[in-house]
């Protein structure tokens, strides 16, 4: 049975159901968001995960008007004909591929359901198809964004080359730090402003935005000087294998491949391809 993960910090009417498929790569689980304002006639689900039928239920109680996914992987992908069936929801997307009764969305497009304030931002890097979701208020102040995989809980996210690319995704940290670093003036603390919440696809709540952004970007700058140093002592041409023994010499077996595809979407990157 899925569980509702502990979250003091979120904002009203936005709940989160953990899936119960924790791994190396889902860390605790898929992190499925549900977003109802009161008196709203359904509720908003961002990425509903596994095809796990206790979760699911979890998921459409009391209805459901619109469902989101962050992006094509399977962890977040793989109830979406389930649910659909199960809800009658529409599902949306970036890419067409997983959309059910609903357009593809768009960079930009403003959403309204559940009772919520939702603004679409394409986020590719992580995948081509990443997206992330921010929660506005009633003054059109950013509260909160739900990140999928672009931003984790915990953790760094990887760059799934080849769908990912490593610039796009900087591009996409720099739009959210933007986000972040635009925050709403704190009510309670008139001479400061309210930081936007991370809410992120695994992992649990970041209290700050930008300062996430911040530290991810510092993370990536890291990596590359780590495998330029690579390429100066294996050579320009070494392989992304050599690469990431020298890299990540400590890895987790179970998160080897992911890290050979974010050095390959660093050695692109590097090399111009």
């Amino acid at each position: 049975m899925a569980e509702i993960a502990e979250a003091p910090a979120l904002p009203d009417g936005v709940a989160l159901v953990r899936a119960p498929n924790p791994g190396p790569m889902t860390l605790d689980g898929t992190n499925s968001w549900v977003l109802r304002a009161p008196g709203a006639r359904g509720s908003v689900v961002i990425d509903p995960g596994p095809a796990d039928a206790a979760h699911l239920d979890r998921l459409a109680e009391g209805g459901v008007e619109l469902v989101l996914v962050t992006h094509r992987h399977p962890d977040h992908t793989d109830a979406v004909d389930a649910f659909a069936d199960l809800t009658g929801a529409p599902v949306r997307a970036i890419d067409a591929v997983w959309c059910r009764g609903g357009a593809p969305l768009a960079d930009g497009e403003r959403v309204a359901a559940g009772g919520m304030r939702l603004e679409v931002l394409a986020t590719p890097g992580h995948t081509s198809d990443s997206m992330c979701v921010v929660l506005r208020d009633r003054a059109d102040a950013a509260v909160a964004v739900f990140t999928g995989d672009t931003v984790l809980g915990r953790g760094t996210s990887i760059i799934a080359h080849p769908d990912g690319a490593l610039g796009p995704y900087l591009d996409s940290l720099h739009r959210l730090l933007s986000i972040g670093a635009g925050a709403a003036p704190d009510a309670d603390a008139p001479d400061a402003t309210r930081p936007v919440l991370t809410l992120p696809g695994h992992g649990p709540v970041l209290p700050d935005l930008a300062g996430i952004c911040d530290a991810y970007l510092a993370h990536r700058a890291q990596r590359l000087d780590q495998v330029r140093g690579a390429l100066a002592r294996l050579g320009a041409d070494a392989s992304p294998e050599a690469v990431t023994d020298a890299v990540y010499a400590d890895v987790d077996p179970g998160v080897r491949t992911a890290a050979e595809a974010s050095v390959r979407a660093q050695l692109d990157y590097l090399r111009g391809s």
